[in-house]
């Protein structure tokens, strides 16, 4: 394929360059704003090329050396080139371009992303993945599957980190001949795996946000940056309060516990039986007795659940995919006064809003929360208000 120069205008959703060459658009990998470019083009959907960079011309002022020796090799890590406040600048206009490109929100206030106190070594969570054939344990390679050996790795925390080198230490006869992946997080008491092998387990773990500890292991979800998690409540809560409140995706219970500490009554909604008998243990803990957490799809939940009493306050926290359709029309059926919406992709979350704001819901506020430095990725809150 042939090769372009090109000047890097922007930061596009999905953390690509956005440059213009040939009367084409040309998506670049790693680039940074203001990077003048020699190009390669990989591959040309329609009016679209996308493209590697081949050799930086003059470096951008925001263009830095990236740390990490896996860098563009790993698929892991793809902001390592921005200086962090670039980063964050970069991401207010990812949230921006996708709520105006998609959600069709066209009186945005400024977005501002609120910086992780710490840039690496803040993951406390991690998949790894293993090839036996080739012995190696790291991430995917970006584009493919195919695994980055990795040795160390710079945003993994220290307890993290010390346990990836006790697993690639491990004599390759422990592994279970069938383990591709192994999930891990850790806590303040340790470290936890999934599947547990060798000398490995799926330990219950305690973690403190703010008043609160929340207890959980490998097989269930948690945040991957706890430093940021009690603005991120804090905000997503904002001045909430009243009779009934639902928590759809609850997790563990990250925001079920302060959000039974407000409210009357409170329903969590969580698929992963791992992670309700975690959010029960947590309210238990607590001494909270007014919430009611379910295991179920949100999607089922909602289909037979859509005549339940008024509701003041829906929170929801999507996978990355979004709420499914049929969650929307739950929540508008619901006609809950308020909304809080967190999400990790900016895109789905457009999507999500877009059906929302059509049903007569007004946007009070939006911010982003930069769990994930050294990524495009980015958590994203949007507070919602029925109109009257």
């Amino acid at each position: 394929m042939k090769s372009l120069r090109v000047e890097i205008e922007r930061i596009l959703p999905g953390g690509v360059g956005l440059a213009h060459a040939d009367g084409k658009t040309v998506l670049v990998s790693l680039a940074a704003p203001g990077d003048h470019l020699r190009v390669q083009v990989e591959r040309e959907q329609g009016n679209v090329l996308f493209a590697s960079v081949v050799e930086v011309l003059t470096p951008s002022p925001v263009r830095v050396e990236p740390p990490c020796p896996y860098f563009g090799r790993c698929g892991g890590c793809d902001f390592q080139q921005l200086t962090y406040e670039a980063q964050l600048s970069a991401k207010a206009g990812i949230i921006s371009d996708c709520l105006q490109r998609i959600a069709r929100l066209d009186s945005l206030p400024p977005i501002t992303v609120r910086p992780s106190p710490d840039t690496w070594r803040y993951r406390v969570r991690a998949t790894w993945q293993i090839d036996q054939e080739k012995r190696e344990i790291g991430y995917y390679e970006r584009g493919s599957r195919r695994v980055c050996d990795v040795a160390d790795c710079a945003v993994l925390m220290p307890e993290l980190q010390q346990t990836l080198e006790q697993v690639r230490a491990t004599e390759w006869s422990e592994f279970p001949p069938e383990l591709k992946h192994l999930d891990v997080v850790a806590g303040e008491n340790g470290v936890s795996l999934s599947p547990p092998f060798a000398d490995f387990e799926t330990n219950d773990l305690d973690l403190r946000v703010g008043n609160d500890v929340y207890q959980y292991n490998a097989e269930s979800f948690f945040q991957i940056n706890p430093a940021l998690l009690p603005e991120l409540i804090d905000f997503a809560l904002s001045d909430a309060g009243g009779e009934t409140a639902l928590d759809l995706y609850c997790g563990v219970g990250l925001f079920t516990l302060p959000l039974s500490r407000r409210f009357a009554k409170v329903v969590g909604i969580e698929a992963n039986p791992v992670a309700t008998r975690f959010v029960r243990r947590n309210l238990q803990q607590a001494g909270l007795t007014n919430a009611r957490v379910v295991t179920a799809t949100v999607a089922g939940w909602v289909r037979t659940n859509a005549n339940m009493d008024s509701v003041d306050f829906v929170l929801l926290d999507p996978p990355r995919a979004g709420a499914e359709s049929v969650v929307i029309k739950g929540i508008l059926d619901l006609h809950p006064k308020r909304i809080s919406y967190v999400s990790c992709d900016p895109a789905t979350l457009a999507r999500d809003l877009k059906k929302l704001i059509a049903a007569g819901y007004i946007v009070e506020s939006i911010a982003g929360f930069d769990l994930f430095p050294q990524t495009h990725h980015v958590e994203t809150v949007v507070l919602l208000r029925r109109s009257l």
